[in-house]
């Protein structure tokens, strides 16, 4: 009788209530896309811009809005991680979005895509808690970037934005003296109040776009005009016009409609 041992391992034979075993595969989550709510008053922008970021996989647009006031609305709804917007809108003016998203959701990032280039603009923006400040001739390739940017935490500013910050940084710090630029004094509440004045707005109509009392209108026009060294209607039209505030086609749009009206 041979008494030598076995030498194979005996195997181990699995029962129908044995759970299968996965050495050999592991699973990942899909990376979660940054939702984005999209601020502009046109809708053809807010359209082309949905189409471009829908070329992105990580990118997804949960919403759209026209005006400050419907912005404010879906951005406590949705809760989106990257708003775009604009800073000339209806109802109420792009600084003041981001100044009270900054407060009520911080984990928000506002990232500004404008036309305006002045640098008090830009400051007053990024004073306000913006993440970011793009120009509308940037390249989709730049959009992109700087949505990646904001959204994981990162300051991105154009590189025209860039130069015109760090000029008024070295002017400001300069040896020389020099005034503070009254653009700085106003409040974001002034600056909508300007805005509606210089497209050629009423007291009254003021008053129901911003839901204040024309009292409190007025109070704002007589702010505005001891702050900017001001005393008529048209000098602010041109201060608004010259921070790009309002354009000066639009403001001459303005007085063509009222004309043929009166």
């Amino acid at each position: 009788m041979n008494n030598r041992s076995n030498d194979k391992k005996p195997t181990s034979i699995k029962g129908p209530s044995d759970p299968p075993t996965q050495e050999h595969e592991s699973y990942s989550l899909p990376e979660p896309k940054i939702q984005i709510l999209l601020v502009d008053d046109h809708t053809i922008v807010r359209e082309a811009l949905a189409s471009l970021l829908a070329l992105d996989p990580e990118i997804r647009v949960i919403g759209a809005a026209g005006n400050g006031p419907d912005a404010l609305r879906l951005i406590a709804t949705f809760h989106p991680d990257v708003v775009l917007l604009d800073l000339s809108l209806p109802g109420m003016h792009g600084t003041e979005i981001i100044r009270q998203v900054k407060i009520s959701q911080p984990t928000v990032k506002c990232l500004v895509l404008t036309v305006h280039i002045s640098e008090p603009i830009v400051r007053a923006a990024l004073h306000a808690g913006a993440a970011g400040y793009l120009l509308k001739e940037s390249s989709y390739e730049e959009l992109r970037t700087a949505i990646h940017s904001v959204a994981q935490g990162r300051t991105y500013l154009s590189p025209m934005i860039t130069d015109k910050v760090l000029c008024g940084y070295l002017e400001k710090h300069s040896s020389l003296p020099s005034q503070e630029d009254p653009w700085q004094k106003l409040s974001d509440r002034e600056r909508e109040v300007l805005k509606l004045v210089a497209e050629g707005a009423t007291s009254k109509e003021i008053a129901e776009r911003l839901c204040i009392s024309v009292r409190t209108v007025e109070k704002h026009r007589a702010s505005l005009m001891a702050k900017l060294n001001l005393r008529t209607t048209a000098g602010l039209t041109a201060y608004a016009i010259k921070n790009e505030l309002v354009t000066s086609a639009g403001v001459l749009k303005i007085d063509l409609l009222s004309e043929e009206n009166s």
